[in-house]
């Protein structure tokens, strides 16, 4: 939790991020993933100044459990003085204990957001999910409570101004708007109504337009000109066994059976590697996510 210490801004956890994507489509299937294709609605997780703090804190959390999907899953929520925003006891269950920040006693509207992180930790210690480091694996919670459809909540508690900041969670603000585009463009669904910061709207439009780029590069059809020029020379190299494409490109080049050339590229929905020939324009499909690319390799 970032309360008043400057925000980090941009993109340093973005691969982090993007394997953590894979590792949930590997984990919980394409079929799995559309049982999350409708977000969390904000009436569900909305705590009024008027609200009981423990009652609401107690509602948010069972509509939090229902969302996840998280069978027979009770929270125990508490509060006390502590360094971070919250934390979970993860055991086997069937009750779970959630502590948060004292803070949270008279910054209500922002509980939503600190019990979605820690009820993912949750589902994440069922699903048997969790990357090695604890900055890693922190990282993986962050992106999952996004793109399972409540993470819009972490990222709506980002505030700034010349004089306070605050921000929940692992991410910058502007990797939490790319994860939450990426879930929206997956899913259909537009997130942006529910900002009630004008500073959490503009990180999702940076991200949106960040996710939107990854839809846009070779050997997509969708690429620009300059990513076509470019691709085409690096194509012309590797034909010519001149040495791998330049640093910087998400594709590579490799040589099938015989002489056939391939080219590799990350799906623009789960960023698995997909691997098709190079001869002009191919449809493939990422065995992954199953979503249909069209190619022009």
């Amino acid at each position: 939790m970032v309360n008043g210490s400057e925000v980090v801004h941009g993109y340093p956890h973005l691969d982090t991020a993007r394997a953590a994507i894979t590792a949930l489509y590997r984990r919980l299937s394409p079929d799995g993933m559309t049982q999350y294709a409708t977000s969390v609605p904000p009436a569900d997780v909305t705590f009024g100044d008027l609200d009981d703090l423990h009652l609401g804190a107690q509602r948010v959390a069972h509509a939090l459990v229902q969302h996840l999907r998280l069978p027979e899953a009770r929270m125990i929520v508490s509060f006390r003085e502590m360094d971070h925003a919250a934390s979970v006891e993860l055991t086997a269950g069937p009750e779970y204990f959630i502590e948060l920040n004292d803070r949270f006693r008279t910054h209500r509207r922002d509980i939503g957001a600190a019990l979605a992180h820690e009820i993912t930790h949750v589902l994440l210690h069922r699903l048997g999910l969790e990357f090695p480091g604890a900055r890693d694996n922190e990282i993986l919670t962050d992106t999952v409570t996004t793109y399972l459809g409540a993470g819009w909540l972490l990222l709506d508690a980002f505030r700034e101004d010349e004089l306070t900041s605050q921000k929940l969670g692992y991410l910058t603000p502007e990797e939490f708007g790319y994860v939450l585009a990426k879930r929206a463009l997956a899913f259909g669904e537009d997130p942006s109504p529910w900002f009630t910061s004008p500073q959490a709207y503009r990180a999702y439009t940076a991200g949106r337009a960040r996710a939107l780029r990854d839809g846009q590069q070779p050997p997509l059809v969708a690429a620009g000109w300059s990513g076509r020029h470019r691709y085409a020379k690096e194509r012309r190299y590797a034909r010519e066994r001149r040495g791998a494409p330049a640093a910087g490109v998400p594709y590579a080049f490799e040589r099938g059976r015989g002489d056939d050339l391939r080219v590799s590229f990350p799906c623009p929905t789960c960023h698995q590697r997909v691997r098709v020939p190079v001869r002009g324009r191919v449809r493939a499909r990422c065995a992954l996510c199953r979503t249909i690319l069209e190619c022009d390799t």
